[in-house]
């Protein structure tokens, strides 16, 4: 059994090799036929209410206004049509959970106001998702009380336009996102009641 376990994982290294051969034997160019890893850029994604890892202010959850943050970032890459952000809690009890889905943000934006309106599509044509709270827009910060949770802010610049429904949910836009992200960034807040 080890031997056959063996011989499996001692092939992997054919598959390159039999693609660079026959792209040789097709008169190409052996490197083309050996498939290239997607460099994914980097976002500097930052807001003024919060320092990386430091704790969200009341007023952005739930116990208090709860408005979106400001949020900024960095200059994406060329090529980029479009961008989407998502915030979700990992800590949460029964899982990671979604408060905010934004995404067909124009290419042009750098940054998002306090208190991005609760409404489905804004009039730079950004749609919003529906948070796990079953709400259009963002949805603060909500623990039970107890130890702090994190939640993360995570911008995408994409190629393209994801041309989704407003309502479409964190699983939707991840899909749609595939193979179409030119960069990311993410920014992690901690608050705890």
């Amino acid at each position: 059994m080890n031997v056959a376990i063996r011989r499996v994982s001692s092939a992997h290294w054919l598959v390159p090799l039999l693609c660079a051969a026959l792209a040789l034997c097709a008169g190409g160019d052996p490197m083309s036929a050996v498939p290239k890893p997607t460099l994914i850029s980097k976002l500097d994604l930052t807001s003024s209410a919060f320092a990386p890892g430091a704790k969200i202010p009341r007023h952005h959850t739930c116990t208090a206004a709860d408005v979106s943050p400001p949020l900024s970032w960095s200059e994406p890459p060329a090529g980029t049509q479009s961008f989407a952000l998502i915030m979700d809690d990992p800590d949460a009890p029964g899982g990671a959970w979604t408060h905010w889905v934004i995404f067909d943000l124009p290419a042009q934006t750098r940054s998002l106001d306090e208190n991005v309106e609760k409404q489905k599509e804004l009039s730079n044509g950004a749609r919003q998702g529906r948070n796990d709270f079953g709400k259009f827009g963002y949805g603060g910060p909500c623990p039970p009380p107890g130890k702090p949770h994190r939640y993360f802010f995570k911008l995408y610049a994409l190629d393209r336009k994801l041309a989704l429904i407003p309502g479409a949910t964190k699983e939707n836009v991840e899909k749609a996102m595939q193979s179409h992200i030119l960069a990311e960034g993410e920014l992690m807040g901690r608050f705890a009641r």
